[in-house]
């Protein structure tokens, strides 16, 4: 009996340490997807972060960052949080409160051929809303709040997370009611505004910030040796 049970233990233990190599190689996976681009949502329930993976869906990637640059997702929402699965923003044509220019509504109207890869749909990626036409997804997209190997190939995945999982945790507490299929918050979950950075150019700025020091601490020391020297 003791032989069995231990056994079971065992195969449990392997298969939990299994499951976290696992968990560990798929994140160091989508990691290297990455591009350097980064996009903030700032939400009334805290920021969330997001990148892009420019190599997987490169087409559907430039829209959603042309998007943001246009700022298409200040005071749009979130219609859609569905606790373990997913937090849907909603099409920005309908869905911010703001009323659009032509230039965010031209952008916005238009759609992006569905750019379907073998990325797993896991919890942190990006997967672009669409209807049944597979080149319909436009502006709406999904945020995963779980693991959904149902939608693997059939929506594009475009990118994941970054930072902000605490806010997400906040976005699963929210009352919420059923509509049809959606399960949607009873509360306006919204988008306030929005901006972008460079994680390369960051780290550029960071590098030539030392390099600025440096110098100027080299040449304070050749000065003072010149003075020193020659008087």
């Amino acid at each position: 009996m003791w032989s069995r049970k231990s056994a079971l233990i065992g195969v449990l233990g392997c298969f939990c340490i299994y499951t976290t190599f696992l968990t560990s190689v798929i994140a160091s996976s989508q990691e290297s997807l990455l591009g350097s681009a980064r996009v903030v949502f700032q939400t009334n329930f805290g920021d969330i972060e997001f990148g892009f993976f420019p190599g997987v869906a490169p087409k559907t990637v430039d829209h959603i960052f042309k998007l943001v640059r246009l700022g298409c997702y200040n005071t749009n929402h979130f219609f859609r949080v569905d606790k373990g699965f997913v937090a849907q923003v909603a099409d920005v044509v309908s869905g911010r409160s703001a009323p659009m220019n032509e230039q965010q509504r031209a952008e916005a109207e238009k759609t992006v051929v569905g750019e379907f890869s073998d990325v797993k749909h896991v919890r942190g990626i990006l997967s672009m809303g669409r209807y049944e036409d597979p080149n319909s997804a436009a502006s709406s997209f999904s945020m995963l709040l779980g693991d959904a190997p149902h939608l693997d190939g059939q929506y594009a995945i475009f990118g994941k997370v970054t930072k902000g999982d605490e806010t997400l945790r906040k976005l699963e507490e929210v009352p919420t009611r059923r509509e049809g299929i959606f399960v949607m918050p009873n509360e306006r979950i919204t988008i306030l505004s929005s901006y972008y950075y460079d994680t390369e150019m960051e780290n550029c700025e960071h590098e030539r910030s030392i390099l600025k020091r440096r110098l100027t601490a080299s040449a304070i020391e050749i000065e003072r040796q010149r003075m020193k020297c020659f008087p």
